[in-house]
């Protein structure tokens, strides 16, 4: 079967676009057979490559879980048996990268049974992973020629960018509008260095602003005096000046 290995930098979009494909396919109960399809499964690789947690992730996951101590080989059984019964035509991973914290024989099993469960259940493979994801899956030859590579590239300034802040904008719901010059456009994409996740971020926060002093609108003043810190998880706004985002 086909398949498909999506990698880049941390917060570029790469789990947004695998729940967005889980979103456009949705599980439906058909109630004359009662049976629940399931057309996509989206899952997360174990921090480390461990087949038992896998499983076990992936009975939970479509709610058959296994309850007591379990042979590697019972656990994938029941979910073998349960995935055939969903029509499951796609199954996706995020986070594939984990597998390098294992050793390279674990990494080598742990491989082979997503190989296994691509063949078996001839079902679409789509792993998601930062860029040392690619490393990760050409651990397997067979596996990695199977997946077609797609990186997914920082934001860069073009139209592109442009319709995403525009759009990032409109969502806001603002009661006035944004009329954003070029100048403003270059400083968020050079503040946020391009990544999709501090895109939304820098939007959301001047939004806010820009509600909380009664403007309505993003302005290009607002743009350019906006400065991050970055502490510990979460970013703040403060309006004396600070060292640009590098």
């Amino acid at each position: 079967m086909p398949g498909l290995m999506v990698y880049g930098s941390s917060g570029i979009g790469k789990t947004m676009v695998a729940k967005r494909m889980e979103s456009l396919y949705p599980s439906q109960y058909a109630s004359e057979i009662g049976v629940t399809r399931t057309p996509i499964l989206l899952l997360q690789a174990p921090p480390a490559p461990d087949e038992r947690r896998f499983y076990q992730h992936i009975l939970a996951s479509i709610g058959a879980p296994m309850w007591g101590r379990h042979t590697v080989s019972e656990l994938e059984v029941r979910a073998l048996s349960h995935l055939r019964d969903m029509g499951l035509k796609m199954i996706m991973i995020d986070e594939v990268h984990n597998l390098l914290a294992g050793s390279y024989r674990e990494q080598r099993r742990f491989l082979n049974m997503l190989r296994f469960l691509a063949n078996d259940l001839c079902v679409a493979l789509v792993v998601f992973g930062v860029n040392e994801a690619v490393d990760a899956i050409r651990g397997d030859e067979q596996l990695a020629r199977r997946l077609d590579e797609h990186f997914l590239p920082f934001w860069e300034d073009d139209v592109e960018f442009s319709r995403l802040v525009q759009t990032l904008i409109s969502a806001m719901q603002l009661e006035r509008g944004s009329g954003l010059n070029v100048q403003s456009l270059r400083t968020i994409l050079g503040v946020t260095g391009g990544v999709t996740s501090r895109v939304f971020t820098m939007i959301k926060a001047l939004a806010i602003e820009a509600i909380e002093t009664g403007e309505e609108r993003i302005t290009d003043e607002a743009i350019q005096t906006w400065q991050p810190v970055w502490a510990k998880h979460s970013w703040t706004i403060r309006r004396q000046p600070l060292p640009a985002f590098q």
